[in-house]
């Protein structure tokens, strides 16, 4: 029988003589009360673009979705099981969420393999091929740019991978109606993982820019 990995053992024997000590009427009420975050985060699942990490959030204090490459899926109520989807539809129906971030990141090997057609899948599923798809012709188009780095394309899909995000969130009927009430705001970032620089997108022009603090 294989051991339960020692360095998750050795973490969590951390975390109950640290985080938990300090954070312990914390993590009790919310164990009573349940949880009330205002923020859903969807992230990548890349180990190095952790959002509770980058924005140094509490426990409670946002609801966290990830997938690969950080996709938002178009609204699909058919008989599919949909994680994404299921995960927005929670938060936005249950948990009442105030917003929700797409949140993408340099390097992300989804929108490499995505930018590498021709790649031998890792699998016969080839289920990372499938999931991209949904990019539909997003990835050809910047591929043929040939005046562009393979580094600056990249960067350029993982942001242009954000906004078709976006777009594809407000398919959602739900989603749709309380932006244009105004108690729902949908947003974009992109996170640095060499300099932990973050871009937060315009929600007119849709450029990336790193804040103003």
């Amino acid at each position: 029988m294989h051991r339960f990995p020692p360095d998750l053992l050795k973490g969590h024997a951390n975390f109950m003589a640290g985080r938990y000590v300090r954070e312990k009427d914390r993590y009790r009420e919310l164990a009573a009360v349940g949880q009330s975050p205002t923020t859903m985060i969807i992230a990548c699942c890349d180990s190095r673009a952790a959002p509770e990490l980058i924005f140094d959030a509490a426990p409670g204090e946002l609801f966290v979705l990830r997938n690969v490459a950080n996709l938002v899926p178009t609204y699909q109520p058919d008989g599919g099981q949909h994680g994404t989807s299921a995960g927005i539809e929670f938060a936005v129906k249950a948990l009442e969420i105030a917003n929700i971030v797409i949140m993408g990141h340099g390097r992300c090997g989804g929108i490499k393999a995505a930018l590498a057609p021709d790649q031998s899948p890792l699998d016969d599923g080839d289920f990372i091929g499938k999931w991209m798809s949904m990019l539909g012709g997003l990835p050809e188009q910047v591929g043929q740019n040939e005046l562009m780095t393979a580094t600056e394309r990249q960067t350029a899909l993982e942001r242009i991978s954000i906004r078709n995000s976006i777009q594809n969130l407000r398919t959602f009927p739900y989603v749709a109606a309380l932006e244009a009430e105004g108690k729902l705001a949908v947003h974009g970032a992109w996170f640095d993982i060499s300099t932990g620089e973050l871009w937060i997108m315009d929600a007119e022009t849709g450029d990336f820019r790193r804040p103003e603090l």
